[in-house]
């Protein structure tokens, strides 16, 4: 495995882990921090994500980053999830949702995106190109992304956790030029 693959593999772990978090805290509304490592750690054991040996370091590391970031807090001895929590939640939902709730028929339109993200945000830049390439876009250049289905809410979650409102435009476009290997790419005819 070379180190680009390695570290798609760790980003898809931890992003699967901080979801399953995230997911059951919010499940529960609030949660003991000490129910929570049994049953996050029953999940990944049936998932296969985490080596046996380090669980529950793990598990607390990530909650403990989770806290750190605003979308988990602790009172009390109970964990909650935060508004940005459940919006991470919602956003990685909405990923994984937009990539499997494909209509059964083309609708004839592509989706474009284009956005402008500054150097100076250069890792949320990084996390846009990441969850488009997630989802199944195509980069057309370095800041433009094509996709033949509607994914306007997911669109919509990605600009408002990553707070680049402005800095992204979404398009719905009848006609694009030089579209044989596009089509190609996601198995579609032009109707």
């Amino acid at each position: 495995m070379g180190k680009g693959e390695l570290e798609s593999w760790k980003r898809k772990k931890n992003a699967d882990l901080t979801k399953l978090i995230l997911g059951t805290v919010a499940a529960a509304g609030v949660v003991s921090v000490s129910l929570l490592a049994p049953n996050v750690i029953a999940a990944i054991s049936r998932m296969g994500l985490l080596p046996k040996n380090r669980q529950s370091d793990i598990i607390k590391n990530s909650r403990e980053r989770l806290i750190k970031n605003g979308m988990l807090e602790y009172s009390g001895g109970n964990l909650s999830i935060t508004k940005k929590g459940e919006v991470a939640l919602q956003l990685a939902n909405a990923n994984k949702n937009s990539s499997n709730n494909k209509p059964k028929r083309w609708d004839g339109r592509w989706r474009v995106l284009m956005f402008d993200i500054p150097e100076k945000r250069k890792g949320t830049r990084d996390r846009v190109r990441r969850n488009l390439g997630d989802i199944g876009f195509i980069r057309l250049q370095d800041s433009v992304w094509l996709y033949p289905y509607d994914c306007e809410d997911f669109i919509t979650l990605l600009k408002s956790e990553l707070r680049i409102g402005k800095n992204m435009i979404y398009l719905i476009v009848d006609f694009l030029e030089y579209d044989k290997p596009y089509l190609k790419h996601f198995g579609l005819k032009k109707k």
